[in-house]
């Protein structure tokens, strides 16, 4: 994950050469495995730091493995305390709120919930886009409307709910 945070940091540019020396380092030290997450960390917090302000945006935390969780989230700790013009929007169901709360003192949490009407007209404008025009009907299109509608509000009950929108300030 910081690997690919890095990636777009200075993807859009030339790669500075301290970053492919560290790259290249990381390569022979290592076993050609590449860099070690403290070197990685320390490699963002200088790409960082060239920069006026950076938003790092993760979705859907809740999907990260467990056992890597804690590493990430002392790691994002790390670069926005060492980089105050950082910051970091994080998504994930609401149980990773708690381990987020850990880890960052200053953290804004904004509940999200699905708007039916919003999936209804995507599920439409999916059925519009069908290859296969001819084979829907009135009433299988109502019915698979109908269908994916109510599993929504089935969904919409206990914990899968809501979304949670986590923002962090600077440490």
């Amino acid at each position: 994950m910081l690997g690919a945070i890095m990636k777009q940091l200075v993807g859009g540019g030339v790669i500075p050469e301290y970053l492919r020396d560290a790259f290249q380092e990381g390569k022979r030290k290592f076993g050609g495995r590449g860099l070690r997450l403290p070197d990685l960390v320390g490699l963002l917090r200088i790409a960082i730091a060239s920069l006026p302000q950076v938003f790092i945006c993760i979705d859907a935390l809740d999907e990260c493995l467990p056992k890597y969780l804690p590493e990430l989230l002392e790691s994002l700790k790390k670069l926005v305390r060492e980089s105050p013009n950082t910051r970091i929007f994080l998504t994930g169901r609401p149980h990773v709120a708690e381990d987020v709360r850990r880890y960052f003192a200053k953290v804004v949490v904004i509940p999200i919930s699905p708007n039916p009407d919003d999936i209804r007209n995507y599920v439409e404008m999916r059925l519009d886009r069908d290859a296969e025009p001819e084979a829907m009907t009135d009433v299988l299109r109502s019915d698979i409307v109908g269908a994916i509608q109510e599993k929504i509000s089935d969904m919409c009950v206990g914990p899968f709910s809501t979304f949670t929108l986590l923002i962090m300030y600077t440490y």
